[in-house]
Parts: structure tokens; sequence; C-alpha cells
């Protein structure tokens, strides 16, 4: 199992992160709301593969530092290229998730010398998306989370909103309710809850340049059959984007799937690793 957090410094930011393992570095990237935690059942399979798997606290995530300002696209991007260099590795296959998967497809657009091999959980390729007035509902806190105040409103109540967001974007999965206690340690923390929001205040409705070229590196994005939001249809159309092999997964579970599912997705994956 992995053992204390460890640090490192990478784009000007001190990043922590959870390790197991040796080989061939394994980079895993959460979302939110999450943590590296969110990689825990996944993490020790990498590495029992014979690979070396790292889940970094994404920047504002505590242990990882807080930023002076928030993050662009751009910035995410330049993140998972700096902690590969960081790490020690020439290259590394990517496993992204949420905002993890945005900076997953970016590191892969700007320097697919760096990224061997790419895997996206719960997002299409942005660029590919067809807006249609589901989606746009689904995706509403897009909107609510740039609004003054809103880091505040979502810990009211001991973050009685972390458990609504899991319901909303994985309506078939009952966690346990220690499945958050990591998100609440972090956001625990009020200058790292608003450096989550950050990532939702900078987010533009425009892909930047990191998003806009096609990618080059063999590809596996992973559908959530119950994902209210996005189809796996969404995911075979963003195929338009990629120029190497491309394989849409279809599991079960929403958009949270690595965690509904953990033993069947982890099955999936590793398949392709």
């Amino acid at each position: 199992m992995a053992g204390a957090t460890q640090f490192v410094d990478a784009n000007g930011l001190k990043f922590g992160y959870l390790a197991e393992g040796c080989g061939p570095l394994v980079l895993l990237l959460h979302g939110f709301p999450d943590t590296a935690h969110s990689w825990d059942d996944l993490r020790p399979r990498i590495a029992a593969k014979g690979y070396r798997a790292v889940s970094p606290f994404l920047r504002g995530y505590q242990p990882s530092a807080v930023p002076d300002r928030d993050p662009d696209q751009e910035t995410l991007t330049r993140d998972v290229l700096a902690l590969i260099e960081a790490l020690d590795a020439r290259d590394a296959v990517v496993i992204g998730h949420d905002w993890g998967a945005s900076a997953a497809y970016g590191a892969a657009t700007l320097r697919p010398d760096r990224v061997t091999k790419l895997f996206v959980i719960g997002i299409p390729h942005p660029a590919a998306v067809r807006p249609s007035l589901k989606k746009l509902w689904g995706v509403r806190h897009f909107a609510a989370y740039k609004l003054p105040g809103a880091p505040k409103r979502f810990a009211r109540n001991d973050f009685a909103a972390l458990p609504a967001i899991y319901r909303r974007w994985s309506p078939t999965w009952h966690p346990d309710p220690s499945e958050f206690d990591a998100v609440r340690a972090t956001f625990a923390n009020p200058a790292s809850l608003n450096a989550a929001f950050g990532y939702y205040r900078r987010l533009s409705p425009i892909p930047s340049a990191s998003l806009k070229a096609r990618i080059t590196v063999p590809t596996i994005v992973f559908a959530g059959l119950d994902d209210p939001i996005v189809a796996p249809s969404d995911y075979r159309g963003a195929a338009r984007m990629f120029e190497n092999e491309y394989i849409v997964e279809e599991v079960q579970g929403g958009h949270f799937m690595h965690r509904e599912h953990p033993e069947a997705f982890a099955e999936r994956l590793l398949a392709h690793l």
C-alpha cells in the first residue's frame, strides 16, 4: 500500500502525491470533488503489474500547495508534463478523470512524446462535445461555481453538497459515507476549497489551444452506462479528435465509474495497460 504522502516541485508549485510500485510511470489524475485517494483501489493494482503508480493531489488540493491564482487549462496541462519530469521519468502513461481528464487531454496534445498512452474517464474530448439542453442542465454547476460565495455554500452543513454531487453524477451508486472522508479532510482547509473552485472560475466555453489539435497518442476512454449527462455515443462522436488508436470502453456506473465498480473497472483498464 502507499506510504506517507511525498512531495515534489513541479511547474512552480509543491505537489503532494501517493506512490506505489517500481517501473514505468503511470500518472493518475483526479477530478472534482475528489483527491488522490480516488485511486486507492486502482493504484496498487497497477503497481502489481510492474509499474510505478503515482496519484498527485492536483494544484490547490491540500496537501498540495495553494496557488496565488486560479488555473487555466494550459496551467493544468503543464502541471502534468512538469510532474512527469519532476518524478524523474521521460514519459508516462496518463490516466485522468474529470478535471484530471481535461489536463490529460491537454498533455497528450501538447507533448505526445511524453505520454505513451492516454486513459480518460468520464469526460469526452471537450472540443467534440455537442451541446444540448440536457447536457447544459447537467453541467449547470459550471455557472453556479463561478458565483461569489460558491465555496462557502458548498461547505454548509458539513459539506452536504458533497454527497449530493455524487448522487447527481452517479445516480446508481450508493457509497458508504466514508467515501467522502478524504475530500472533507482536504476541503476543511478553506484555502484549498477555494482553490478547487478556482478551476471553475477560470473555465472558458472556448476550448484552449491544448484542446484544439488532434491527439496522436493511443487512447482509451471509459464511458459510464449510467452517466446521466454524457452517453457512450458522445465518446464515439469524439473519435475525430484522435489520429491513433481510439477505443471506447462502456462500463457500468456513472461519472465516478472507477469508484462505483472498482474491480470490474480495473480489469478492463489493466487489459489495455
